[in-house]
């Protein structure tokens, strides 16, 4: 009893030796300072502010009018009255247009052609282009609905206007739109780019600056002449896992801090999404947290130098951010690149926390998402013990050679 009492306590004393080390490292490193804590206090305000408007307004067009008539004035006259257009310009051609795209005076070019009103008199059906720029996807969003509602409501008065002699209002309508339809866009009402980007994006924000300062950690130590290995010299390191909880308490103390910023603070400054309950949402970030904390600590055995971990993380943040399955749907992504997938935190942490946070499920309908990282968890605490007892053989075979 003794004995244990002695072990107990002496684990003690290294544990707490190990885990005030880490944080002395922490907050005496500017480098890991600025991954560890200005990076998320900053980032998800940047983005938010960035992403605020939620959707793009009164995108610059150029107009090129060959009809020259009060049917192309009409409709040009509705464009310019919509929200997401806005005629800055009108060119003679399409090369003038196309120079204004080149200088970005405008974003997208609309061409009626000179049979526009002809077309339409003589009942026959006439066009209307529109070209975008593609560099921004939301230009073509902007473009593409406020010409598509131009259209619908001038097709619906020509056609009320040819039919509608000895018609009720009632028939009139029937004639129109003999189908009502009425579009409700669910959890994203606004069809934002804040609602639906910010949330995934505060997820792996947290990952990559922890697994960096992880990294960077270690890249450090090395540096510092400790025979390229992850474990001090000193007689407090004593007992593999004593060091990797040590360390990885200090870590998790620094990031309860920041999921608590940017998942509950962040959200209620901009309006974003917030249909999970506090207990749902603590319910997956801590095994996330252990999850991205352990394999953080396991990758840190591949960190040479520094400079390397901003290398290898930061190249693989928008990568990540694709697999997630936030930007492109996860059942589209090819199988091989989904297995890969499932070796990081982010995939399973943005999936579950967007089907809480954003679509409104309970803890039972992430039990997928939810099992899978606690299965990291395990797994990578495995790793971790390894990769630290790796580094633990090499020390002493070159303290022998030395």
């Amino acid at each position: 009893m003794n004995r244990l009492k002695t072990y107990i306590r002496e684990g003690w004393r290294d544990w707490n030796y190990i885990f005030r080390r880490e944080m002395h490292t922490i907050f005496h490193d500017d480098a890991l300072l600025i991954f560890f804590v200005l990076v998320p206090l900053l980032y998800p305000i940047l983005y938010a502010l960035i992403y605020n408007n939620e959707t793009t307004r009164e995108v610059p067009v150029v107009v090129i009018d060959q009809s020259h008539s009060s049917m192309s004035r009409d409709y040009l006259r509705r464009l310019s009255a919509t929200p997401d257009v806005r005629i800055v310009s009108y060119a003679t051609d399409m090369e003038e247009a196309k120079t204004r795209i080149k200088k970005r005076d405008a974003y997208g070019i609309v061409f009626i052609p000179n049979t526009f009103a002809h077309d339409l008199v003589n009942m026959q059906q006439a066009h209307v282009s529109i070209y975008v720029d593609m560099g921004g996807l939301l230009y073509y969003k902007a473009m593409l609905l406020a010409n598509t509602e131009v259209s619908l409501e001038m097709n619906k008065e020509i056609k009320l206007s040819r039919q509608s002699i000895g018609q009720t209002r009632a028939q009139e309508l029937a004639t129109t739109s003999p189908i009502q339809y009425e579009q409700v866009t669910i959890y994203n009402p606004a069809s934002g780019f804040a609602q639906f980007l910010i949330p995934a994006v505060m997820l792996l924000l947290l990952q990559q600056t922890l697994v960096l300062g992880i990294c960077l950690a270690a890249g450090t130590e090395r540096e510092r002449g400790l025979q390229y290995q992850l474990l001090p010299v000193h007689s407090h390191h004593h007992g593999l896992i004593r060091i990797v909880t040590g360390k990885g308490a200090a870590y998790l103390t620094l990031y309860i801090w920041n999921v608590v910023y940017c998942l509950g603070l962040i959200p209620k400054i901009f309006h974003l999404p917030q249909l999970g309950t506090a207990p749902e949402i603590w319910a997956i970030a801590i095994p996330f947290l252990l999850a991205a904390t352990l394999f953080g600590m396991t990758i840190s055995g591949l960190i040479r130098h520094r400079e390397n971990c901003l290398m290898i993380i930061v190249f693989s943040s928008v990568p990540l951010l694709f697999l997630s399955g936030i930007s492109w749907p996860w059942y589209a992504i090819p199988e091989f690149w989904r297995t890969f997938a499932c070796l990081f935190p982010s995939t399973f942490g943005v999936q579950a926390y967007i089907k809480i946070n954003n679509l409104g499920a309970s803890l039972s309908e992430v039990q997928t998402e939810f099992l899978a990282l606690w299965g990291q968890v395990f797994f990578y605490t495995f790793t971790t013990i390894f990769t630290y007892y790796r580094g633990l053989l090499s020390f002493r075979k070159k303290r022998n050679e030395a």
